[in-house]
């Protein structure tokens, strides 16, 4: 084990990577070396930034928990820590469950780790990071919490009320990061569109994102994690006027039939989300839609997922992700209702929305050959050079491959780029 190597292992969002990488940057001002992510642990001090928003996210960071106890045990590492979503909402039940781990720490108080090891805060790294990203993008979270009070999710639950981030500290926070080399800034929180109502009683979203588009060196903004119940619209104008804001909206819209919209505490109707859609898509022409939809909730009629499917066809969402409902404990749905259908008939379901979205992801992948887009280069990956385009958010969505020739092209740099294929979800391309 490497004396002074703290391991830091993130599960779960981009939101739980910001909060590591703060705190890696409070380590290394401490004398620490930070490794993110290592394929294999070697440090003395290992850190855990666990996630406890779904069934499967749990069990997966309780099973990382359990490998680090076992090196732990073989004397391969020191010091094992825990923090995040799973230990704010579990911490109790964990500490008495896995002894071994040094200290729980939940979501807010991570940083008391430093005192726990002797270290000082160091203040000249207050709200600076250490990035965990290529270095020409990065995650920016403008918000922590939420309160809306949707009858599936346990996140209110965990992170608690929405809280905003002073305006001032994020514009500081991007010029930072620009200064470093960032030009693209993946701009996050639980809700996005709710930014500022905590502080005066208004959405001041549209503001923060114009404001953080006219600092010099930014180059592309993404939005994620829109909220359709009163979004605010004067957002697509900003979208609209500002070339660097991305035509790209993250929006979850989980589901469409009245009957399901209702049981899951949504305050939206059908209609009022296919004209939402319908306004978005007239005010930002060439906008790509990327939402997420929800299978299975308790009570979902073979009717209610027919409504879904054709909702589909109908939106013809740019990118979509789904999954099968799984039943949190402490939510509405778990304390009121019966988690009434099948593994198998939410598998069925899953299966059957994905292979409609597949078609329609192929149909508009396909519609961009032949046309010249900018592509930023993420890495190079064996014989091709892998991008994205401003339609597309790292981790989640297609990509371009470019096939490496005698022009070696520089990550992190805007190249024109000529589309010349497409599969189900991937695009090929060529340099102009």
């Amino acid at each position: 084990m490497k004396k002074n190597q703290v391991d830091i292992i993130t599960m779960g969002c981009s939101k739980n990577l910001v909060d590591s990488e703060i705190l890696m940057k409070q380590f290394e001002a401490n004398g620490y070396h930070c490794v993110h992510d290592p394929k294999r642990p070697q440090g003395e001090i290992a850190v855990i930034n666990t996630c406890g928003f779904i069934e499967s996210a749990k069990e997966e960071s309780i099973n990382t928990i359990l490998e680090f106890v076992q090196a732990k045990t073989e004397g391969r590492l020191r010091k094992l820590y825990v923090m995040g979503c799973l230990s704010q909402r579990y911490k109790d039940e964990l500490e008495k469950e896995i002894p071994e781990v040094d200290k729980f720490y939940g979501k807010f108080n991570y940083k008391q780790l430093l005192a726990d090891l002797g270290k000082a805060e160091a203040v000249s790294c207050t709200g600076k990071r250490h990035l965990t990203t290529p270095k020409h993008y990065a995650y920016l979270k403008i918000s922590e919490g939420c309160d809306r009070h949707c009858a599936y999710c346990a996140i209110p639950i965990i992170t608690g009320k929405h809280v905003s981030r002073p305006k001032q500290e994020i514009l500081a926070e991007v010029r930072e990061l620009v200064a470093q080399g960032v030009k693209e800034f993946q701009v996050i929180a639980q809700e996005l569109t709710y930014y500022g109502v905590d502080i005066d009683g208004k959405r001041h979203i549209a503001d923060l994102i114009r404001d953080i588009s006219d600092i010099k060196g930014v180059r592309w903004i993404r939005l994620h994690y829109a909220y359709p119940n009163q979004f605010p619209m004067e957002l697509l104008d900003v979208m609209r006027e500002k070339p660097n804001v991305c035509k790209y909206l993250d929006i979850a819209l989980q589901h469409i039939s009245d009957h399901m919209l209702e049981a899951m505490h949504r305050n939206v109707t059908k209609q009022e989300t296919m004209e939402l859609i319908e306004k978005i898509r007239a005010a930002v022409p060439g906008i790509h839609l990327r939402t997420t939809l929800m299978v299975g909730y308790p009570g979902e009629t073979e009717e209610d997922f027919k409504e879904l499917l054709e909702f589909t066809k109908w939106a013809r969402f740019e990118r979509m992700g789904a999954f099968a409902y799984s039943e949190e404990e402490g939510t509405y749905s778990a304390m009121h209702l019966q988690d009434n259908i099948s593994p198998e008939e939410k598998q069925r379901r899953l299966d059957k929305l994905m292979l409609v979205q597949q078609r329609i992801s192929a149909e508009i992948e396909a519609e961009k050959i032949g046309q010249i887009m900018k592509v930023v280069i993420d890495r190079k990956e064996g014989d091709y050079y892998v991008g994205r385009t401003e339609f597309c958010s790292p981790e989640v969505d297609p990509e371009v491959l470019i096939k490496a020739g005698d022009k070696q092209l520089r990550v992190g740099t805007l190249y024109d780029v000529r589309i010349t294929s497409s599969e189900e979800f991937d695009l090929y391309g060529q340099l102009v």
